[in-house]
């Protein structure tokens, strides 16, 4: 036998050895587990290549220390509020929420999301207006900034951000930036030596040990964070780059949707900030002092709950909270999403929410960011179509909003799609929203975007082409990997 044949077969083995110790052992979810051996099997040694760089299971690891709640009373308020609405003695201000105290309580006790009623939520869904608002507020800054996103780009609108931030530093302002190694590799560490120098702190996450490649291509930090002052906070799904503010020609009109928030919930998400912030750092060390977390009086009426997930913790939390939602709708549904990949139990519950005459619409792009997610998406939305949903193709740009609207009542904004990366595989946060006037706002905001989206019927989608059909199928079969 020749020698060739001979390391074909130990290969081809150790490709069969590696598919039953790694998946079978590392992986807890079905679907997931057939999609990689249907990887390991169609590309041998290359799809364990592609394992090691994208398949690794973190649930084991505890990377986040919430040790430092104890010093903030964190666990304190938490056992008082799960207290409370365990005997029904929370007086809700709003309708909202008050209907959605199984939810709340169910963030609060897995994931330590404190309710908070005293909010103002300004909506931006314009990337040129996000950022011009961002700028001021840094500018009247008076004691720290902190700064987390996972795409940051050394462009101009990148440029204009960093100098405003060399600013502040040179004025004694306390400036942190964090951002995630993989969506900000084209950005070298040398972009931010001027802001490093002027006193700034900058720090990468999760960034890899090689120069050529990072081995961890998934379990990225896709959240997008500012605080400032520790009382104006911000969050949704923009990122800093030329092609948020609409420049970018392959995707035209950047159409995202971010929050500008004002009152006690902020201190939550300063809470995750330092958090993401402590396990980037070699240090560890960043305070949890007064400065960061200053007594705010309120003046908003908006209740709200910040959800945090990530591969790190055994429950999907936000996915949890996007079921809750879900499931307890009465009338209708509004999703706005780029990538519509819904595992088994979120599928099913939009499903029977159709079958139950509900009004479900969802909002897609016209155009595909990455071409396998874009044909997994057609395949759900295929049959959806088929039980009743009404879904539109947004043609004015690029959508990248991740907003989930209950009945005007209860509204979700934040950094998590609806596909199992952002369940399973990224960290992801998200604002939960108890509110009817900020729901119906945010319903505006779909309704206005329907006047530049276009209606996919079932007879549409049902002449597409063989070739169309192909690409589908072979995606939805690779979706739990995407």
């Amino acid at each position: 036998m020749h020698i060739e044949s001979i390391l074909l077969i130990v290969l081809l083995g150790l490709n069969i050895i590696f598919a039953a110790a790694v998946v079978f052992f590392e992986r807890k979810d079905a679907s997931a587990s057939w999609a990689w051996l249907l990887v390991l099997n169609f590309i041998p040694v290359f799809g364990f290549l592609l394992y090691l760089l994208t398949g690794q299971n973190l649930t084991r690891y505890r990377l986040f220390q919430w040790k430092e709640r104890k010093k903030l009373g964190l666990e304190e308020r938490i056992e008082a509020q799960l207290t409370q609405l365990h005997d029904n003695r929370t007086p809700f201000r709003n309708q909202a929420t008050e209907t959605s105290q199984d939810m709340i309580y169910m963030n609060l006790k897995q994931n330590g999301a404190l309710v908070t009623e005293d909010n103002a939520v300004e909506i931006i869904t314009d990337g040129t207006d996000k950022f011009q608002r961002l700028l001021d507020d840094i500018e009247a800054a008076q004691d720290h900034v902190h700064v987390q996103y996972y795409i940051y780009r050394s462009d101009r609108l990148g440029k204009r951000i960093r100098d405003a931030l060399i600013r502040k530093a040179r004025e004694g302002i306390k400036v942190r930036l964090l951002y995630d190694a993989l969506g900000s590799r084209r950005v070298s560490k040398r972009f931010f030596k001027e802001l490093r120098e002027a006193g700034g702190l900058v720090e990468v996450f999760f960034p890899s040990k090689f120069s050529l490649i990072n081995l961890r291509m998934n379990y990225r930090n896709h959240r997008k964070i500012v605080i400032i002052d520790g009382n104006l906070g911000y969050t949704g799904g923009f990122n800093v780059g030329d092609e948020y503010l609409g420049l970018n020609s392959k995707f035209g009109y950047w159409r995202d949707t971010h929050l500008r928030i004002q009152g006690n919930a902020v201190h939550a998400l300063q809470t995750r900030f330092l958090l993401d912030w402590n396990e980037a750092s070699k240090q560890h060390d960043t305070p949890y002092v007064p400065a960061h977390f200053p007594h705010i009086e309120g003046t908003g009426k908006i209740a709200m709950q910040i959800v945090s997930s990530g591969p790190d913790a055994e429950t999907e939390h936000i996915k949890n909270s996007y079921l809750k939602m879900i499931n307890g709708a009465k009338h209708s549904i509004l999703i706005q999403t780029p990538y519509f990949i819904p595992d088994a139990s979120v599928f099913e519950a939009i499903r029977l929410a159709c079958l139950s005459g509900i009004d479900v619409r969802i909002m897609i792009p016209n155009k595909p960011d990455h071409a396998f997610v874009y044909w997994a998406t057609l395949s759900y939305i295929g049959e959806l179509l088929k039980v009743g949903a009404k879904v539109f193709i947004y043609d004015n740009g690029f959508i990248h909003a991740k907003t989930l609207i209950i009945d005007s009542l209860v509204a979700s904004v934040g950094t998590a799609n609806i596909d199992y990366r952002s369940f399973r595989l990224n960290f992801e946060v998200n604002a939960f929203m108890y509110d009817e006037t900020i729901a119906t706002a945010l319903v505006q905001t779909f309704e206005h975007d329907l006047h530049v989206s276009r209606e996919m019927t079932l007879d549409e989608y049902q002449k597409r082409s063989l070739i169309i059909r192909f690409k589908e199928a072979i995606s939805r079969l690779l979706s739990p990997i995407l």
